[in-house]
């Protein structure tokens, strides 16, 4: 242990963009942030495309950010893997996909296929759909595959469901193969924050538990837009002719679950195929099942994986453990996993000499109701733990962007910048103060466009801009480029997430592993 640490923080969501009414960013004004560019080395970092392994021009995700960042590696993403697999033809050999249909012709029973529903590519992909879609025509399951659909209006514009609920229909209609079952917004059936009263409304209407029925998909959706109540919260609702013809999960059906993200996919898994649930009481427990998961939810849930997730090795994490040096992972828990489970490189449990604390999200149904969230009880353990010198290195996200962004409240997300401004100030001061080290980036953008440039509206989904980052210690004081937060979008690209974990590694003195390709990025700004 050493009383002079080497910080890591990620401020999720927090990308580059220019000045505009929508970037919360610039209309905060952060004061020490804006000391920090005038003061410090800085950067502008590639965070999404092919830079994260995803699609050329796909924004970037927290999970991907932090996978890279911790792997110091780019690995072909599930969204980009799966696309290639469904254009090799390989998807429709899939042995899980044929196991859950040989499973329904075997018991006379339904197909099942649940997911969100768009092309955000963050979670799911509309384009995975119909090619299980078009799987289960190839095997005659025209009259047994039921379609329980989230909306999204999160990684997508906020009433963008209704044009992909269409096309769905034109699908169906033009391969004369399955029905759309239910349709609920991803708040209800996506829900990762233990709110189990949601998880319990989506899993009512998937299993045909509900008095709430529409006749007409489309019609359905439109009525909910009247009612001011968009994609992602849209109420989960059966659609049939009548209460009568309702149809849901029963005992000897099959389900695939086409989301490929874990994080938001686990409780609703979990309800369907746990023995000892305690999230709600279910009125309906499914019977000989068989559940296939796009990729690993978690570890130990009975289902079959698709695709399963890839071996990573030699991450940050992993090299910190290996030299016999002491870590700390923080974060709330809307970024638990993050910065646990992906930034160790898709690993469930702690390194040797490593720490995690999981601060609690506020228990509010929107996030712009309270844009502090739990930042400043992260503040309090870390200079906590700084104080004591019991950490080498410290990892800490704060949600504060990309959460509060995601609500399209501007207001709000100025506001979650000035508290992430001030929990700043106090960490990197206290740091710098024992001689300590602090890089300071983030995984992807977000709140620095919260208003479409182009439609002028409300923009909730991550955006493609480069994040910035920035280097603090003691002898680089006075080294900045003397840049103002409104002009740093204007600074060159000179790195992406990739380079973190070697330059993380180098503050620290340790080896970087063979596998990592980034690089040491102070030798680039000046470190």
């Amino acid at each position: 242990m050493t009383s002079k640490p080497v910080v890591l923080i990620i401020l999720d969501g927090w990308g580059v963009a220019a000045p505009t009414a929508g970037n919360a960013i610039t209309n905060a004004r952060p004061e020490y942030w804006e000391y920090l560019l005038k003061n410090y080395p800085a950067t502008l970092l590639q965070a999404s495309g092919e830079a994260v392994g995803l699609p050329w021009g796909k924004m970037g995700n927290s999970e991907v950010g932090h996978l890279t960042i911790g792997a110091g590696q780019i690995f072909l993403q599930s969204l980009e893997r799966i696309n290639r697999e469904i254009a090799a033809g390989s998807f429709f050999e899939n042995q899980a996909f044929l196991k859950a249909i040989n499973h329904v012709k075997n018991n006379n029973s339904k197909l099942h296929l649940i997911g969100l529903l768009g092309d955000g590519g963050v979670h799911a992909h509309q384009g995975h759909l119909l090619a299980l879609l078009d799987l289960a025509s190839k095997n005659n399951l025209h009259n047994k595959t039921y379609l329980h659909l989230f909306l999204d209006g999160r990684d997508t514009a906020k009433d963008s469901g209704l044009v992909f609920v269409q096309e769905t229909v034109e699908t169906i209609n033009k391969i004369n193969c399955g029905q759309i079952a239910s349709i609920g917004g991803r708040y209800y059936g996506m829900d990762r924050n233990n709110n189990w009263d949601r998880i319990e409304k989506a899993y009512g209407v998937i299993t045909g538990g509900t008095k709430n029925v529409s006749d007409d998909v489309i019609e359905a959706v439109k009525e909910s837009y009247k009612k001011g109540i968009f994609d992602e919260e849209l109420e989960p609702i059966s659609i049939a002719q009548d209460k009568d013809n309702v149809v849901g999960v029963d005992d000897n059906d099959a389900i695939i679950f086409f989301n490929f993200r874990s994080d938001r996919a686990r409780q609703i898994t979990k309800a369907f195929v746990a023995e000892d649930f305690e999230g709600f009481k279910r009125e309906k427990k499914i019977e000989n099942l068989l559940f296939v998961g796009f990729s690993d939810y978690e570890d130990g849930l009975p289902i079959e994986v698709a695709f399963p997730k890839i071996t990573i090795e030699n991450t940050l994490a992993g090299a910190i453990s290996q030299a016999g040096l002491k870590q700390l992972h923080i974060a709330e828990t809307e970024k638990y996993a993050h910065v646990t489970f992906f930034l160790n490189g898709l690993r469930e449990d702690p390194y040797l000499g490593e720490e995690r604390i999981l601060i609690p999200s506020p228990a509010v149904a929107s996030y712009d109701e309270k844009p502090e969230m739990s930042a400043f009880l992260i503040r309090d353990q870390v200079l906590e733990k700084i104080k004591n010198e019991e950490f080498d290195f410290i990892v800490i996200n704060f949600a504060n962007p990309d959460m509060v962004g995601h609500t399209g409240n501007i207001k709000a997300g100025i506001e979650a910048i000035e508290v992430v401004d001030k929990c700043l100030y106090e960490i990197v001061e206290t740091v710098v103060g024992k001689g300590g080290q602090v890089l300071i980036t983030a995984d992807h953008g977000n709140v620095e466009e919260m208003i479409n440039l182009e439609t002028r509206r409300i923009d909730k989904e991550h955006s493609n801009f480069p994040v910035p980052m920035i280097l603090v210690k003691e002898e680089l004081r006075g080294q900045g480029a003397q840049k103002t937060n409104s002009e740093l979008c204007n600074m060159k690209i000179r790195g992406a997430l990739v380079d973190i974990a070697p330059t993380i590694l180098s503050m620290l003195g340790v080896a970087k592993p063979e596998k990592m390709i980034g690089i040491d990025l102070q030798r680039t700004i000046g470190g």
